[in-house]
C-alpha cells in the first residue's frame, strides 16, 4: 500500500541529496518519479530545481499556495504511470495541500515522498511540516549535527554580520549564508561556536 512519507531534519542535514539519490533509483530501475518543489525557492539560480549542496539537481514541477497538487499528479499520472512523487522543501506546503498529497497516496496508489524542515527559525512549526508531522504514515528523522557534536534539531538566522537574528518573517530562503543548524542547548543560548569560549 502507498504512504505518505515525512523526512524532516534541520538545515544542511543532506535532504535534498537523498531526495535526488531516491529518484535516481527508481528511474535507474526503469520507473517514473515527479519531483515537487516550492516556487519561491530560487537558491539554485532560479526556481523549479532541486538542488544539493553536493552539486546534483533536477528540474521539478513548482508549486505554490493554492495549486491544486493532487490534480497536478493525476494529470502527470495519466501521461506517463508514476511509481513515486517526491517533494523537496516541503515545510512550504499548505494543510490543504499536505491532504491532497495523503490522497494521492490512498486513491491514486503512488507512494509521496515530502522532505523538508520541521521548524523555523524561532523553534515554530512551519504548517506544511505540522499537518505532515499529524498526517503522515511514516515519519523518518534525517539527522545533522552541531558544531559540538550533538545532534542539531533547530535552525539560528543569521543577519549580514553572522549574527543570530531573533525575529522576522517566518519565510526567507537562504543557505549556509544565512542558516546554521545547532543543537537545543546552544540554539537556546545562541551559542555559534565561533570561539573557545563557546565550547559545550
Amino acid at each position: 500500500m502507498a504512504k505518505l512519507y515525512f523526512n524532516y531534519s534541520a538545515m544542511n542535514a543532506g535532504k535534498s541529496t537523498i531526495l535526488l539519490q531516491a529518484s535516481h533509483n527508481y528511474i535507474e530501475r526503469g520507473m517514473a518519479t515527479m519531483l515537487l518543489t516550492a516556487r519561491l525557492d530560487d537558491r539554485a539560480g532560479r526556481t523549479g530545481v532541486v538542488a544539493s549542496r553536493i552539486g546534483i539537481s533536477a528540474d521539478a514541477e513548482k508549486f505554490a499556495e493554492g495549486d491544486d497538487l493532487k490534480a497536478m499528479v493525476a494529470e502527470r499520472h495519466a501521461q506517463t504511470p508514476l511509481n513515486c512523487v517526491l517533494v523537496d522543501e516541503a515545510q512550504f506546503l499548505t494543510k490543504d495541500q499536505v491532504w491532497q498529497l495523503s490522497s494521492v497516496a490512498d486513491h491514486l496508489g503512488i507512494p509521496v515522498m515530502c522532505y523538508g524542515l520541521r521548524t523555523d527559525f524561532q523553534g515554530e512549526l512551519f504548517p506544511g511540516s505540522a499537518a505532515l508531522l499529524a498526517l503522515a504514515d511514516d515519519l523518518r528523522e534525517i539527522r545533522t549535527i552541531c558544531w559540538c557534536g550533538k545532534k542539531a534539531t533547530m535552525v539560528v538566522r543569521l543577519d549580514a554580520d553572522g549574527n543570530p537574528i531573533e525575529e522576522g518573517d517566518q519565510v526567507e530562503i537562504g543557505g549556509n549564508d544565512k542558516y546554521l543548524s545547532l543543537c537545543r542547548k546552544h540554539w537556546l543560548a545562541r551559542q555559534l561556536g565561533d570561539d573557545a569560549s563557546s565550547a559545550p
